[in-house]
């Protein structure tokens, strides 16, 4: 392969990746139009059109995203190889780009990752929120933050913190109206505040269970969030009875601004886990960040 083949290759690699000339262009360092040119050239070489182009979005025609397919790893593996060398340094360096949840990042990630960035000023870390499930190649991440039961199998999980539990809970102000639950199946008479997920846009099942018995239970109210931090705040304020992560809540039980319900049902579960593809090669700050995030128990 010549240079200039292989140079045409990674420009047609980021306009598919990005779906933008212009994020593309930015994200190489060149201008739209020079950008532009190099894949029309690329597509010429081959014979083939390669990018659906419109005024307002850029998609890969079938060879195109055969193409990409293609070259995609062997990119991936060149990247890992030169990442690799700097474990040849005295200190650990580089970018580690991980993608996480809002709440595995505030309570894991940063109490964790903050004092390891101030001691190695050349290690970068970049934490990218997002609680859809994000595949973690084909972006480009190091690695990905996600309950243990969602992590595919094919990945290298390491265990980053403990158990969680769930916490079912509301504000004395709403129980001033209403009894407090004493089952599962009391649930259907209340006001519950629903949090819509990012995944499949469908709502949060609340998920309880006493010894054998699981009981996945649809609740319905007024009120429907796609962040539980407002899910919280609307049971703060007696707007109904709420089902999220117990240390969201923790202090607001202890404080009695919140009562704890049907405790019994909510027993732990496996908690976060760093994950990445098994054939990655570590660089010294990718492993380093892997060892500080690693849970002790």
């Amino acid at each position: 392969m010549q240079r200039e083949e292989a140079g045409d290759l990674l420009a047609f690699m980021a306009v598919a990746q990005e779906g933008s000339f212009t994020r593309a262009a930015a994200k190489l360092a060149t201008s739209q139009s020079a950008l532009s040119h190099t894949v029309r050239r690329l597509e010429t070489r081959l014979g083939l059109r390669l990018l659906a182009r419109t005024t307002r979005s850029v998609a890969l025609t079938e060879a195109g995203e055969r193409l990409l397919r293609s070259i995609a790893p062997a990119f991936r593996e060149i990247d890992s190889g030169v990442a690799a060398l700097s474990e040849l340094r005295d200190k650990p360096a580089g970018t580690v780009r991980i993608t996480t949840s809002e709440h595995a990042a505030h309570a894991v990630l940063w109490p964790a990752l903050a004092p390891l960035v101030r001691l190695y000023p050349d290690l970068h870390v970049e934490l990218v929120i997002d609680s859809g499930m994000v595949d973690i190649v084909t972006e480009r991440f190091d690695a990905g933050v996600r309950l243990g039961e969602s992590v595919a199998k094919d990945m290298i999980a390491v265990r980053i913190s403990p158990d969680l539990r769930m916490a079912v809970v509301g504000a004395p102000s709403y129980f001033a109206k209403h009894p407090k639950p004493k089952t599962p199946q009391d649930l259907a008479q209340h006001h519950c505040i629903n949090l819509r997920l990012p995944t499949a846009g469908g709502l949060y099942v609340w998920e309880l269970q006493k010894g054998a018995r699981e009981l996945h239970v649809r609740v319905d109210g007024q009120l429907i969030f796609n962040n539980p931090r407002m899910v919280v705040r609307a049971a703060l304020d007696g707007m109904g009875l709420a089902c999220v992560l117990e240390d969201l809540v923790t202090a607001d039980i202890a404080s009695g601004k919140l009562v704890r319900l049907l405790a019994d049902w909510c027993p732990p579960f496996p908690g976060y886990h760093l994950y990445y593809p098994s054939r990655r090669q570590q660089s010294a700050g990718f492993a380093l960040v892997v060892e500080t995030l690693r849970h002790r128990t």
